[in-house]
């Protein structure tokens, strides 16, 4: 079952968040684990009830308050990021693995990542403009996808 979600790339991911979350001693329970290989091989971002539904035929047991304390403890380690659209009341999830941007078509709602992004330059530049030591980034962009732009 462990494994069921998880693509053959993402298996490194997977057992560094799950070894760091023991080393904290934070409890692995089946669901985590689920909810973890969920986000990291994920090629969306997620709400918390979209996560739930989608686990929910594996998990019948899981209730949508699991889904939501398991994102609360991954948020606080460092592991995910929460995404808050303007308009919109959802809340999405994004597995923060790689360094990327997030960009939201202001159309549709579409969240894509951009992964080419010079982060460490960005971030050593604004340390060395501001004098903090940045321990997190997260630059949410806003434009018009390919599908809206077409029509």
């Amino acid at each position: 079952m462990e494994g069921h979600f998880i693509v053959d790339r993402h298996q490194e991911d997977y057992q560094e968040v799950i070894q760091h979350l023991k080393d904290k001693g934070i409890r692995i329970t089946e669901t985590r684990k689920a909810v973890i290989a969920y986000l990291i091989q994920s090629r969306e971002h997620p709400s918390a009830e979209k996560i739930y539904q989608d686990l929910l035929p594996e998990f019948p047991s899981m209730s949508l308050a699991t889904v939501y304390n398991n994102l609360k403890v991954l948020i606080e380690e460092g592991f995910v990021e929460e995404i808050k659209i303007s308009n919109d009341k959802t809340t999405y999830f994004d597995f923060m693995g790689h360094e990327h941007l997030n960009i939201v078509c202001e159309s549709c709602g579409r969240i894509a990542d951009f992964e080419d992004g010079e982060m460490p330059d960005l971030r050593r530049e604004v340390e060395a403009q501001t004098g903090y030591q940045v321990t997190k980034t997260q630059i949410l962009m806003y434009g018009i996808c390919p599908n809206c732009a077409g029509k």
